[in-house]
């Protein structure tokens, strides 16, 4: 790769190594300049600039993300789309992130311009939280290096992958002695079905028995075969001759390993019986607070193989206590782990309330080739990543609804659409929940956006790196849909007339995201019977 500061006048076809401002406009990095950037900018008086060129054996850096992005891809992942040489996985499904350490070593080590970063192994994940991230530093990367990374992907596959909870069983066992309180073990019971419930797990059986070793075997050998055998001493297993162990197997099981380098946690037995998990529980199991306990049960659940040399491996990382010198507030076992990153939650926004003056009837509705225009836009947005999809009605709102049946559409009606677009835009606003991070603002008529089009958006959505309006291009012209953060709701909702929030794009330049597309449907929206027909037309071409 080529890089340096070169006459603008020679920059057409580079890529901008850092952002300029041309006017009221602002080129952001990592634009590849076109000729009428680089008039804008020699109008606007700029004589410089520093940019790349890539070489012939280079790959542009979003395409060598999302190749090794695919490459360690396992099970229980989706790819985001590539931006700003990033492309980062998610998880499909609440479970564990399942981790090559080794593997992911070796690639970072292969070349600087290729890096992955992951969460820890095992780390617990929801939906839709983020696994890992590709990042290509540079604007391109060695061809060479991208096929090495590949080749230890395939060598070592699968690298990532997310093992999800899958339902299971689990049987809930209390010894007692003389002045145990059963406030104790009643609250032990709600917190072993909470851990459990939060993992997809059920607690099928509870039952005590005195703190003996016969007593536990019997109640061991009364409990049946549930996936998994949790036994709750009313005093701490101190010895693996102790009563925990010694009823397990005088039940038929046997002891695997006793004792875990985490704390709290460090008292727990892990057993097996009919070849399914044991475990001796350690007292801080009575708590909600994350212990090492939670560390082993979330393994189960994922259906990942929990062995001793596994226990004796999670030293590192393991020190969970709260101490004076080590404060570390513990959370909830429900919630065991901190907050991974996640993908941006965007609802979609389809305005469908216009009149249709220029068609003489609601043009929405209007059949192309089976199917209602606006179906069409709907469901293209249905399959991107955007959601909730809300769709905003005014003109017709009946024959809207019907044509829309069965689709997966919350439905917000505007009695002032004659107002104008803005009455739309504010009634939709209003309606995205308070747990989306911004809003994608699609129009109705504009059936030729495609679900990949809309997920280019959403992957280059990053507000704290100053990307909080998101706009495509096609040939140099903006399109729609937008994407818009939530911290521009209120300027948005205060906008009058029939003119939209574009005046926002030119009004906040600093934080806009120009995401260039090949696809002009991005330009396409439909107005009058010539363009109905038209689209016809090209529907129709193979």
């Amino acid at each position: 790769m080529r890089f340096g500061t070169r006459p603008v006048a020679d920059c057409t076809g580079a890529i901008l190594a850092h952002s300029l401002r041309a006017g009221s406009s602002v080129l952001k990095k990592g634009r590849v300049l076109s000729a009428v950037d680089v008039a804008a900018l020699t109008a606007a008086g700029v004589e410089t600039a520093t940019v790349a060129r890539l070489d012939h054996d280079d790959i542009h850096e979003d395409a060598a993300a999302a190749r090794v992005a695919q490459a360690l891809s396992g099970s229980g992942l989706t790819i985001g789309a590539a931006f700003t040489g990033r492309v980062n996985l998610f998880a499909a499904a609440a479970g564990l992130a399942v981790v090559d350490a080794d593997a992911i070593d070796r690639i970072n080590l292969l070349h600087e311009s290729v890096t992955v970063a992951t969460l820890p192994a095992f780390a617990p994940v929801e939906r839709g939280s983020m696994v890992a991230t590709v990042k290509i530093i540079p604007f391109a990367a060695p061809h060479d290096a991208v096929e090495a990374a590949e080749a230890v992907a395939a060598a070592m596959a699968p690298v990532l992958r997310v093992a999800p909870y899958r339902p299971f069983t689990a049987a809930l066992i209390q010894t007692v002695l003389p002045g145990t309180k059963p406030g104790v073990l009643d609250k032990t019971v709600g917190v072993t079905r909470d851990r459990l419930t939060a993992l997809g797990g059920t607690l099928s059986q509870e039952t005590r028995c005195a703190h003996e070793e016969g007593e536990l075997a019997a109640a061991i050998d009364a409990a049946g075969k549930p996936d998994l055998l949790l036994v709750a001493g009313a005093s701490a297993i101190t010895d693996r001759r102790d009563v925990l162990p010694a009823g397990i197997e005088r039940a038929g099981g046997t002891v695997e390993h006793f004792g875990m380098p985490v704390d709290p946690g460090n008292l727990i037995l892990l057993g097996r019986r009919d070849d399914r998990p044991v475990l001796g529980l350690p007292g801080c199991a009575r708590s909600p607070k994350l212990n090492g306990f939670d560390w082993v049960i979330q393994r189960v659940a994922a259906g990942v193989p929990v062995t001793r040399r596994d226990i004796m491996r999670m030293g590192v990382g393991g020190l969970l206590a709260e101490i004076p010198s080590r404060p570390l507030p513990r959370l909830d076992a429900t919630r065991p782990g901190p907050e991974a990153p996640r993908a941006p939650r965007v609802a979609a926004l389809v305005l469908a309330a216009g009149r249709s003056s220029r068609m003489g009837s609601n043009k929405l509705v209007a059949d192309v080739q089976g199917v209602p225009l606006l179906r069409r836009t709907v469901q293209a947005v249905l399959a991107s990543q955007a959601g909730p999809v809300i769709v905003i009605t005014g003109n017709e709102p009946d024959e809207v609804r019907s044509a829309l049946q069965g689709l997966d559409v919350t439905f917000v009606h505007n009695p002032d659409f004659a107002e104008g677009l803005s009455t739309s835009l504010r009634a939709g606003l209003a309606a995205v929940p308070g747990s989306a991070d911004g809003a994608l603002v699609c129009l109705g008529d504009m059936p030729l956006v495609a679900p990949v089009v809309i997920d280019r958006l959403i992957a280059a959505y990053n507000p704290v790196e100053g990307r909080a309006i998101v706009v495509p291009v096609a040939g140099g012209k903006r399109g729609n849909p937008v994407l818009w953060d939530r911290s521009l709701f209120a300027d948005m909702a205060r906008v009058a007339g029939d003119t939209g929030a574009r005046h926002l794009i030119g009004a906040n330049a600093e934080r806009v995201c120009e995401v260039a597309v090949e696809d002009d449907g991005v330009l396409t929206d439909i107005d009058t019977p010539d363009a109905i027909a038209a689209l016809r037309r090209a529907l129709d071409t193979p």
